[in-house]
Formats: C-alpha cells, sequence, structure tokens
C-alpha cells in the first residue's frame, strides 16, 4: 500500500513550533534548506533526546569526517533503503544525493530493482550492493566478500560501510514503522517489473 494512503502511527510535529523543537528541526536540516523539515524529523522531534542524538550521528555519517566518497556512501544508502523497502528515506536520498553522487537514473532505479551482477554496475559499485545484500540477509559478511571489499577501501572506510548499512535499517525502521508520509517533492520506488 502507498506510504501516503496510510496514516502515520506517530504524527509529526506541525508549526508553529515550540522555540525547543524549532530549533531541534533547524538542527536537523541543512542550512538553508528550500523546503521544510522532513517529515522523519519532524516525527523524530516528538522525542526531542532521541532526535539530537540521531543528529549527531547522522551528521557523521552525511559529512566531510567520513572518508568514503559520496558515490559509495549513496550507493549503500540506497540498496539499504530499497532492501528494507523504505521509499521513504530511498526517495529524500534520490532527489537530495543521487545525482551528485554520480548515481544515474538507472542505477538510482537498480537499487530497487537489479543484483549485484547487474550490467548498470561496475565490478567496484557490485562489491557495495553485495555487501548490503549479505549485511541484509544474513547481519554478517562473508569472507569471500571481506577479502574483496579489503582491495578497494580502507579499514576506516570498511568500518564506515558497516555503519551505514546499520544505520539506515534503522532510519528504514523508524520510517516503516512510525509509517512516516512520503514527502510531496520526492520521487517514487521505480516499477521492479520494467
Amino acid at each position: 500500500m502507498p506510504t501516503e494512503l496510510r496514516r502515520p502511527r506517530i504524527e509529526p510535529v506541525h508549526p508553529p513550533y515550540e522555540p525547543e523543537v524549532g530549533a531541534t528541526l533547524q538542527a536537523m536540516m541543512p542550512r538553508n534548506s528550500p523546503v521544510e523539515p522532513l517529515k522523519l524529523f519532524r516525527t523524530l522531534a516528538r522525542h526531542r533526546p532521541l532526535a539530537a542524538a540521531m543528529t549527531s550521528l547522522g551528521r557523521f555519517v552525511l559529512g566531510r569526517e567520513l572518508s568514503l566518497d559520496l558515490h559509495d556512501r549513496e550507493l549503500v544508502i540506497h540498496r539499504v533503503c530499497a532492501r528494507c523497502a523504505c521509499e521513504y528515506e530511498w526517495a529524500v536520498h534520490a532527489i537530495s544525493y543521487g545525482a551528485r553522487a554520480g548515481l544515474s537514473p538507472e542505477q538510482l532505479a537498480a537499487t530497487v530493482t537489479a543484483d549485484a551482477d547487474a550490467a548498470v554496475w561496475s565490478a567496484r559499485d557490485g562489491l557495495l550492493v553485495r555487501l548490503v545484500d549479505e549485511l541484509h540477509d544474513t547481519a554478517s559478511v562473508s569472507d569471500e566478500l571481506w577479502s574483496e571489499l579489503e582491495r578497494h577501501w580502507t579499514e576506516p572506510q570498511r568500518l564506515e560501510l558497516l555503519l551505514i548499512a546499520g544505520w539506515y535499517h534503522a532510519i528504514a525502521f523508524i520510517a516503516n514503522g512510525a509509517r512516516v508520509e512520503h514527502e510531496s517533492w520526492a520521487p517514487r520506488f521505480p516499477d521492479s517489473a520494467q
């Protein structure tokens, strides 16, 4: 059932915001954002200590301290969201980061519709798709895949890949479990039958 047809289980806060809530939301959004605070953030604002904790880790995952490049980070995020059927977060990242990360429309669609061996992926990108799939399916990484990852990513980068996969599982669980409504400006999942 499309997200917008279901009522949210936790209603996001609505403006006008109390000053503390407004400050929480401002901290969660990029500076000078042209859109109102995301519905996910407005849902998290129902629990301000949780929102603050998530903001801190979210800033690390999306920030400059991360040693992974934008492409690798976003490919992992998109695949995790797709595997978790979290259209909400997949769409927010597709519109916000997809093109900047060098993900073509075909590649964005393939995060939802294709496997790691699809022609749209380079061998290196296919390793990231395999990593997400193995973590999603087994909560682990095979020795064979880990050896292949070692050839392309440093030890700190491999730790970051594991963190991002786990972090976006948490985001997906919140967005799906709370039934956060789709943002009106965000794209939808591609039709997997195509």
